[in-house]
């Protein structure tokens, strides 16, 4: 992988998180019946930052959960030939909740697709919407984000590396050719 742009520092990065925790409050009205939900890996450090900047803003604490997609993919027998289950680290009913996935880039939304499906075999929300640092485009599915902090156009020859602890040393976003 190779290193091409910088598209987003560590300011600009908490910049836009910041947004989004707003466009989240303003959308829900509130935090009544609101529950943040990362996608393994990237996603759920950036759903405890929006929980954070929630609770700044709103002085309430929502449940922020941790979801495992890889028994959800559709191309779960090309990763691994007996993929295991290892079930949802939520620790909250999402029936009848506003969920807000959040995940880290939003490319072909076939990760957002199995996000859905292992929050339907949860329970039944009253609604789920998508929170994305980077939208880079190329969908594949019909699929969008509700709140995104930054949409680049790329190439499918282009990758988009989201740096965050506790994965990486440093914080930001960097556009690198495959």
């Amino acid at each position: 992988m190779k290193f091409k742009a910088s598209i987003m520092d560590e300011a600009a990065m908490k910049r836009a998180l910041v947004r989004m925790s707003h466009e989240i409050l303003e959308k829900n009205k509130g935090t009544d019946d609101l529950c943040l939900v990362g996608i393994k890996s990237r996603g759920i450090p950036l759903a405890q930052i929006i929980r954070d900047n929630i609770r700044s803003i709103e002085g309430v604490s929502v449940p922020c959960g941790e979801l495992d997609i890889s028994f959800y993919r559709d191309d779960m027998e090309k990763k691994s030939p007996a993929p295991v289950f290892n079930g949802a680290g939520l620790g909250f009913e999402v029936e009848d909740k506003n969920i807000v996935i959040v995940d880290d880039v939003l490319y072909t939304g076939r990760t957002a697709r199995a996000a859905i499906e292992a929050l339907f075999s949860l329970g039944r929300p009253a609604a789920i919407r998508l929170a994305i640092l980077v939208d880079r485009g190329h969908r594949e599915l019909p699929i969008r984000a509700d709140f995104a902090g930054k949409s680049i156009p790329t190439s499918k020859s282009e990758f988009v590396k989201v740096s965050i602890p506790p994965y990486d040393g440093e914080i930001g976003v960097a556009l690198c050719e495959k």
